[in-house]
């Protein structure tokens, strides 16, 4: 079964947009864990705009053996409180890090590393996070060029970044995204790389995706699922994810 992890970066968003300390995104966490999903991930930027480093390290001590995953770019220098990808993740620990190439001026990550001008940067950064323990997941376009080096730099799995394919499936005809996302997926599953997915994905566009990949090993949602449980409520709506990958 493909397993879901929770993001929960947009209860930090509701949080830091009036002040204080609600709604917490620990108990987000905690209730998320409660409705059934299998671990939780979250986001941490360096400028702190949603999930701070007190929140990771607070989410850390309260999975209770739950999967805790944690993306993030690992060129991004310390600053202020954010020590750094490495850093954070060799204070918590987390099961798997997630390497995404997106900057300060992006609202959200849209792309995936170009190994031809990033692999020489990543391989030590890869390999400091595997010494640390983490399992060990790169950011990819789907029908990148460059799927196969990824093992070669020591990474575990690549997560293919589903925007595009949400995109098209909105649209109505997602036929070529969808194929893309699948072949990319197969291509790092004959290099030995577990597969994930991520961005955009919603309870419509879900299902078809992991039937075109039906060795996912996870997905990370977190935008949608949030969004779709204001009216659902998030048990409810996590439920829901649960069946779709299930079938």
């Amino acid at each position: 079964m493909t397993r879901l992890s929770v993001n929960v970066n947009k209860i930090a968003v509701l949080r830091n947009s009036r002040g204080g300390g609600e709604p917490d995104p620990v108990e987000a966490a905690r209730a998320a864990l409660a409705a059934g999903c299998h671990g939780i991930t979250v986001h941490p930027r360096p400028d702190q705009r949603h999930i701070r480093v007190d929140d990771v390290v607070r989410i850390a001590a309260a999975l209770g053996g739950a999967e805790y995953n944690i993306e993030g770019n690992p060129f991004a220098p310390p600053r202020g409180a954010y020590s750094g990808l490495v850093e954070l993740a060799r204070s918590v620990r987390p099961a798997q890090v997630t390497l995404v190439p997106d900057g300060d001026a992006q609202i959200t990550s849209d792309h995936g590393f170009d190994l031809a001008r990033d692999a020489v940067r990543l391989l030590p950064l890869v390999r400091a996070l595997k010494d640390i323990g983490c399992r060990v997941s790169l950011f990819m376009d789907a029908g990148a060029p460059d799927i196969e080096r990824v093992a070669e730099l020591g990474a575990d799995r690549i997560e293919i970044y589903t925007g595009p394919y949400a995109h098209a499936f909105a649209a109505g005809d997602a036929s070529r995204e969808l194929d893309a996302c699948a072949r990319t997926a197969e291509r790092a599953r004959k290099s030995g790389l577990g597969v994930n997915a991520g961005h955009d994905l919603n309870q419509k566009n879900l299902g078809a995706l992991r039937r075109a990949i039906p060795f996912l090993d996870e997905v990370s949602i977190g935008h949608a699922l949030i969004g779709e449980a204001i009216y659902e409520g998030l048990a409810v709506t996590i439920r829901n994810y649960l069946a779709i990958l299930s079938e």
